[in-house]
């Protein structure tokens, strides 16, 4: 699609989509590149790259990627509608180390995402997606959060945020996120998993406009541990929860067994899954949806999402890395900013008739869907 086609069909405010590069050394450049290539994206959108010329004239480069164009802008608050645009966070002269997450990767990845929540704060950009970060090596530089969701939730004032993962219909939310598997039962508490069934009852309703949600909640125990027979959390803190949460009338249903829920025809009963830890709901999500799956974070006045992918050293520099991920990234972040916008409206006025966000929407791949 040609630049005067963009602009012809654009929409008439694009949304200023702020994104932190990510480890440098890894594939978050790669897939930002490939991701921003699909023009189809400026139709409604203006993107802004929280990096340095250098650094993507480097990775793209690396690729052979002819086509990738951008703007330098000194601000986000100059940044050029429907264009890609980079905010050079820094003008160093990097040495890189592709497939190695350093020190060095580890500084740039965490002043870039800096900047880029700085920037979200202020309001100089609408939402942020987040390219991959390594945890260890942004830990050298001075990062003291285990991720990216728990960094903004304590930005927002928050004690914990909704990890969550989409995939057009699957949503999978996590009661617990990087906790040692050894502890998980000890952070298993009632009100824990009631605050995180209503976090994800909430965010299903602002951020996904479901006006009632159906939750399926996981057990921790094997077959939820049968009655008893193999733990107590079940019976303790997980089923009071959901009990506390339908008096509330949030639609909360289980413990359901971990095992053999996805597999089943019970998954589409259910608009989310809520379950106890890390592995228990990502393993199973990244099989069904690893191309195209997203992170959200939840529960945030602001809006991040990133790909559900890691900073793939194994593959950085080799031109192999798939933007699928990235790209829906992009377009979720768009879709959930759009609802919020929407039912803020309509909640100001509710006799106004409106047409909603999803009558006409763009899909991951970019195609308008009626």
């Amino acid at each position: 699609m040609d630049k005067e086609k963009i602009k012809e069909e654009g929409s008439a405010n694009p949304i200023r989509v702020g994104i932190s590069v990510g480890d440098i050394n890894g594939i978050g450049p790669e897939v930002i590149i490939k991701s921003l290539n699909d023009n189809r994206l400026l139709l409604d959108c203006t993107p802004i790259i929280y990096a340095s010329t250098k650094t993507m004239s480097y990775h793209k480069r690396l690729i052979n990627d002819q086509d990738f164009n951008y703007q330098t802008c000194k601000s986000a608050t100059d940044a050029h509608n429907r264009k890609i645009n980079i905010v050079n966070v820094w003008n160093d002269e990097v040495q890189f180390e592709i497939g190695k997450g350093t020190e060095t990767s580890g500084k740039y990845a965490f002043m870039s995402l800096e900047k880029a929540t700085e920037d979200l704060a202020a309001g100089k950009i609408d939402v942020l997606v987040t390219a991959p970060i390594s945890k260890e090596a942004i830990g050298k530089a001075g990062f003291q959060f285990p991720g990216h969701t728990e960094y903004l939730a304590h930005l927002a004032g928050m004690d914990e945020a909704l990890m969550m993962m989409v995939s057009g219909n699957l949503r999978v939310a996590l009661v617990t996120t990087h906790v040692p598997l050894k502890e998980v039962s000890a952070t298993l508490t009632k009100e824990r998993i009631l605050d995180k069934i209503k976090a994800l009852d909430a965010s299903l309703r602002k951020d996904f406009g479901i006006q009632r949600p159906k939750i399926a909640v996981f057990g921790l125990n094997p077959h939820a541990s049968e009655n008893g027979k193999m733990g107590t959390e079940e019976a303790d803190h997980i089923l009071p929860a959901i009990n506390l949460a339908r008096n509330e009338n949030i639609f909360a249903f289980g413990p359901f067994p971990a095992d053999g829920f996805f597999g089943s025809t019970a998954r589409s009963q259910y608009d989310a899954v809520l379950a106890m830890y890390h592995d228990q709901g990502l393993t199973a999500f990244k099989a069904l949806a690893f191309e195209d799956g997203v992170n959200f974070t939840a529960g945030l006045p602001v809006v991040r999402t990133s790909p559900d992918h890691g900073t793939a050293f194994d593959i950085a520099g080799k031109n192999t890395a798939h933007p699928q991920s990235m790209r829906s990234a992009i377009y979720l972040a768009m879709d959930i900013f759009r609802t919020r916008q929407f039912l803020k409206e309509i909640s100001v006025n509710p006799l106004q008739a409106q047409e909603t966000n999803n009558n006409k929407r763009r899909g991951s791949s970019g195609d308008v869907i009626e």
